[in-house]
């Protein structure tokens, strides 16, 4: 009989596959996953079913791989759960003693007591017990083990009687809660752990779904109080704009409304080119006279929206500036801000503020004082990258809170340009490691290159990149 040895498959990103059978390498010309996914099993099943018993699969894929067992049917099953369902548990000692009746009857003819009987206690019996012993812990009168019979008790001479133990209870603090306080881990929902899952197979999620699931969750936290992001850099085009959008969109598709975008810029600012037009043209100009107003008692929510702009499929509204419009003409002072920010932090849990582009600005360094985290948006362009951390410099010599806000900020690296190798990535990201608290790199997306920017048209990676740098912002909030 040949030898027989394991199946091995490998799905590429491709969606192509190879299977190792026999010592064979055969090639599986696929372009989806999920196709590739049934032909390994297919081939699989047709193996089980010439040695009549399920065969183990190893199957790898990018994102981890696994142990299955596939049956002649094309069943699958966790190997790991086949291991752990036949492996024979170790023989515990039973807490009883199993009775002899035969024994329990001889000894009872020579000692003239009642046979002891397998039947439990009422409860009313055993708490009558140990009434009558003044209290105590059941389990601790049970271990002293049976009262002797009366002629053993006239035979020993009487000793003093001791005091009976006091009663007494587990303080509050200590008494094990009776509910569950750990979560159920949910199976895996993508790559071939998700596929399998799908097919009633329970697995569990690879390390990568883990660490994405672990964001999901830092981003869909609330916070006691507002808060407020500011994304910062001296240089224009270094992409603080779509920095903005895309935080904003994270923290309100997952986290829930309540997340304002706001353009603190005098200088054209484009935030309001890059997102949503509401029903209405207003900007902070036209916010700014009413800020009293919004302020008082008498006002609601519903009233911001004739001065923001929601954004439909990302959840979150924007406050834009007038970029057509002369810096000269919509010059907006050091306590205009505060009040924006006022309002704002009346109405929203969370503010992503896109900055300008001078940081001696009074606008600037208004909004650096009621500034809770610290983004420096990047590209890969040597002039950016140190305009940012001059700018992180600064701070650290401008005051103390300021000098926190640097210490804590995270750098967001995104390849504006798609010629950009991963090696000007890694060289950016790694110049940044040393200034900020976090560095996360954005891969090139046509989408953010120009127009409106929505989360949905971003390609999956660049949404996981996001994603991944608004939980580095979140785990400083």
């Amino acid at each position: 009989m040949p030898n027989l040895g394991p199946i091995a498959a490998t799905i590429q990103a491709d969606g192509s596959a190879t299977l190792e059978l026999d010592g064979r390498t055969e090639t599986i010309a696929t372009t989806r996953s999920e196709d590739a996914r049934r032909e390994i099993v297919h081939r699989a099943a047709q193996r089980a079913a010439s040695l009549g018993s399920p065969v183990p699969v190893t199957v790898t894929e990018p994102d981890g791989s696994a142990r299955l067992m596939v049956a002649a049917d094309g069943a699958v099953t966790d190997a790991e759960e086949v291991d752990a369902a036949t492996r024979t548990p170790a023989s515990e000692p039973s807490a009883v003693a199993p009775s002899n009746d035969a024994g329990a009857a001889a000894a009872s003819s020579e000692t003239g007591t009642a046979a002891p009987t397998n039947e439990p206690i009422p409860p009313a019996t055993v708490a009558e017990v140990f009434s009558q012993a003044g209290g105590g812990d059941p389990a601790v009168a049970l271990a002293q083990g049976e009262p002797k019979n009366a002629q053993d008790a006239a035979d020993e001479p009487a000793a003093s009687p001791e005091p009976a133990p006091q009663a007494t209870r587990p303080a509050a603090a200590e008494r094990p809660s009776f509910l569950k306080q750990e979560q159920v881990e949910q199976p895996a929902t993508t790559g071939w752990r998700g596929a399998f899952a799908r097919m009633g197979v329970r697995v569990a999620p690879s390390a990568r779904e883990r660490a994405e699931r672990a964001d999901l969750h830092a981003v869909s936290q609330h916070w006691a109080g507002p808060r407020t992001i500011a994304v910062v850099n001296g240089k224009g085009g270094a992409g603080k704009t779509p920095t903005t959008i895309n935080l904003a969109a994270v923290f309100a598709r997952n986290g829930g409304a309540g997340v304002l975008a706001w353009d603190n810029n005098q200088t054209r600012g484009t935030l309001g080119w890059r997102t949503e037009r509401g029903p209405h043209e207003a900007t902070l100009l036209d916010l700014l006279p009413q800020t009293a107003r919004l302020l008082g008692t008498g006002a609601q929510s519903a009233d911001l929206a004739r001065f923001v702009h929601h954004q439909t499929a990302d959840k979150f509204d924007v406050l834009r500036s007038k970029p057509a419009v002369l810096a000269s003409q919509q010059r907006i002072t050091a306590a205009d801000v505060s009040s924006i920010h006022a309002v704002a932090a009346k109405y929203y849990r969370l503010i992503v503020i896109d900055s300008g582009n001078d940081e001696t600005d009074p606008l600037w360094l208004q909004m650096i004082d009621h500034t809770d985290q610290l983004v420096i948006a990047t590209t890969t362009r040597d002039d950016h990258a140190e305009a940012g951390a001059l700018l992180l410099e600064a701070l650290a010599e401008r005051d103390e809170r300021s000098a926190r806000l640097a210490q804590n900020a995270v750098a967001v690296v995104t390849q504006a340009d798609p010629k950009a190798t991963d090696a000007d990535i890694r060289h950016v990201a790694h110049g940044f490691g040393a200034l900020a608290r976090e560095v996360v790199s954005i891969p090139f997306d046509p989408t953010l290159v120009d127009g409106i920017i929505t989360f949905d048209a971003l390609r999956a990676d660049t949404q996981r990149a996001w994603l991944a740098a608004a939980a580095a912002i979140a785990r400083g909030l």
